[in-house]
């Protein structure tokens, strides 16, 4: 049986958000603590070591694989600050042109500082991804 390793915790987010080395990183941490607990109405939770996560929604998928994930969040990496969408999201490569400096994964948008987006597009991309997933997934 597959075990997921990426599970709430109950790990400290500002303990978790000091032990950041980087001062800037540390700040953009914050700020986006900040930015996603307006956006989302949820606290901060810690799933597994490192993702800070916003609200959280149950998944099947067709295989029988299930489990548990957060709606969006975000992670403080060494190399840039991954930001954690919903992927398939249909409103996201639009705002995603709009949004500034960026690469991206199947499921990730990488920063490598907070002065290189655009805040309101970023608060857009939360909405429109816990949108997405509530109805994806209702019930929860």
């Amino acid at each position: 049986m597959y075990e997921l390793k990426t599970k709430e915790t109950d790990n400290n987010v500002i303990e978790f958000i000091e032990q950041v080395d980087h001062p800037r990183k540390r700040e953009d941490s914050y700020q986006l603590l900040d930015i996603f607990t307006e956006t989302t109405g949820y606290h901060a939770k810690m799933w597994g070591p490192s993702i800070i996560g916003f609200g959280s929604y149950h998944y099947k998928y067709a295989t029988g694989h299930e489990g548990d994930a957060p709606l969006v969040g975000f992670s403080p990496r060494k190399a840039k600050i991954s930001l954690y969408f919903a992927p398939g999201e249909t409103k996201r490569e639009q705002l995603l042109k709009e949004f500034g400096k960026h690469t991206t994964g199947k499921a990730c948008v990488y920063i490598n500082k907070m002065a290189d987006i655009d805040v309101e597009v970023l608060k857009e991309l939360i909405k429109e991804s816990v949108v997405f997933l509530q109805e994806m997934y209702p019930g929860e």
